[in-house]
């Protein structure tokens, strides 16, 4: 018998939600772009889906095309391809669900920020879904260990410096590339380490 976290990783809960709740079904094709290692493939590519995934560290890509060669030998090595989030290769309009777990806080600005949105964005289909997890200022407090330095760029406790996106700019986004917010933003507060945001947003049809 297989068990949970052989079925499913180390995936990350709010992108499970989307499964539940159907947002992401069997017969989809879903891009992970900046996919890490892949912790959040495992189960798609048990089931059968066809993954696509972008990585800027060939070392994560190496490594998620052993687990795809393990788990779904069908799948062709060039869907795993060493890119740049703003700079895919993969066509414009071919995939039904984008995933962006814990990415966009690495941006360097707000035009880096843009350029990867509007990447990931150009990917999908329409009535596609766009599913982001980033670091935010949203649920931030006075007091907490999270020092800005400039604009939106930020010290981390961890001695990172991230980029944080506020309510304000998401909300902008969503407008501005026509979409709907397929559920409420929704963020988890770490202690005041650190507040990450869930962005769901649905490409008009």
């Amino acid at each position: 018998m297989t068990n949970l976290v052989e079925q499913f990783g180390n995936i990350d809960i709010y992108l499970f939600d989307q499964l539940l709740w159907g947002n992401i079904a069997p017969g989809m094709k879903v891009l992970d772009a900046g996919c890490g290692g892949g912790r959040n493939l495992v189960y798609l590519l048990r089931e059968g889906y066809e993954v696509f995934a972008a990585d800027a560290s060939a070392e994560a890509i190496g490594h998620l095309r052993s687990v795809a060669l393990r788990l779904a030998p069908n799948l062709p090595a060039e869907n795993f391809r060493v890119e740049m989030v703003e700079a895919m290769s993969f066509p414009e309009q071919f995939v039904d669900v984008v995933i962006s777990n814990a990415v966009l806080h690495f941006a360097r600005d707000d035009a880096h920020f843009e350029a990867m949105v509007h990447s990931m964005w150009r990917r999908l289909r329409p009535g596609g879904l766009f599913f982001c997890r980033l670091s935010s200022t949203i649920g931030l407090e006075r007091g907490d260990l999270v020092k800005q330095i400039a604009g939106r760029r930020f010290l981390m406790p961890s001695g990172m410096e991230w980029y944080l996106a506020d309510e304000a700019l998401l909300m902008r986004l969503t407008k501005e590339l026509d979409g709907e917010l397929a559920d409420p933003l929704k963020t988890t507060v770490v202690q005041g380490v650190r507040c990450m945001t869930t962005w769901v947003v649905r490409k008009p049809a």
